[in-house]
């Protein structure tokens, strides 16, 4: 019997078309779709394990899927070979072989995601689908501030939507960054795990002081509610990005196109 390697594929996407990661049945999935792709070039039936499950509409520059195979592909071509079957709004950046009990979401990471603000009078059609627009005037100073409130380790029941399936809301946030590039705000958050809709909660509550309707030390308050209606809403999921996934364990993996 063939002996099977574990493959790991570091995945970039456009999820505009997709319902989303993770596979379902009778939906265009990004992990549907990559599973296809493998069963074509190998010939496998395959279910890849990802490392992140992002919603419908959520980009990716890093997420992580591994696989295991029969196959004779060298590890280090899966990436090229399944480009080939792959639509172009999914591309696999990089693939070789790690230990086979491997599990990308059962193993120490470090989760890097953006979100993207358009700020700008009227919105920008070609824009819609990487951004969330706000016309409204948004002071990023003010957002900052109070992102530096979120760092640390918290219980962040106040940023889980509803319908989580986590055994604990207690998180992991290692920096919380606000900066404007000219009419486009970027929050940049890195940490060691996120709760269900987590990062677009905060970026919903960073907006709302933005805008001036939350004080930016009132974050604390609503940190220690532990109760999701204290917090801003909950921002729509195009501006979303998963920018880098780091395995301090074993390997880095970042946003480069080698």
């Amino acid at each position: 019997m063939p002996v099977k390697r574990r493959i790991l594929l570091k995945v970039a996407y456009d999820g505009s078309a997709y319902s989303g990661f993770a596979y379902l049945e009778n939906a265009n999935t990004i992990e549907g779709t990559i599973n296809t792709a493998i069963e074509k070039l190998t010939g496998e039936k395959t279910e890849v394990i990802g490392a992140s499950r992002t919603d419908a509409g959520v980009h990716a520059y890093g997420n992580v899927v591994v696989f295991d195979t029969a196959s004779t592909v060298p590890a280090e071509s899966f990436y090229m070979a399944l480009n080939s079957k792959l639509p172009n709004d999914i591309r696999i950046m990089e693939s070789f072989e790690v230990p086979g009990d491997f599990h990308p979401r059962k193993c120490r990471s470090e989760k890097t995601y953006e979100y993207r603000i358009l700020n700008t009078k009227l919105p920008i059609p070609t824009k819609r689908q990487y951004y969330w627009h706000c016309s409204y005037d948004l002071d990023e100073k003010l957002m900052n501030d109070a992102g530096k409130y979120m760092e640390g380790e918290h219980d962040f029941s106040s940023f889980c939507a509803s319908g989580s399936q986590a055994l604990t809301h207690v998180r992991t946030i290692k920096s919380v960054d606000v900066a404007r590039d000219g009419d486009v705000i970027t929050i940049r958050v890195v940490g060691n795990g996120f709760l269900y809709n987590m990062v677009r909660i905060i970026a919903g509550t960073l907006m709302e002081v933005g805008r001036g309707k939350i004080a930016p030390e009132a974050v604390k308050d609503i940190i220690e509610a532990c109760d999701r209606t204290k917090a801003g809403p909950t921002a729509p999921p195009q501006g979303l990005f998963l920018v880098k996934y780091e395995f301090p364990d074993g390997f880095i993996l970042t946003n480069s196109t080698k």
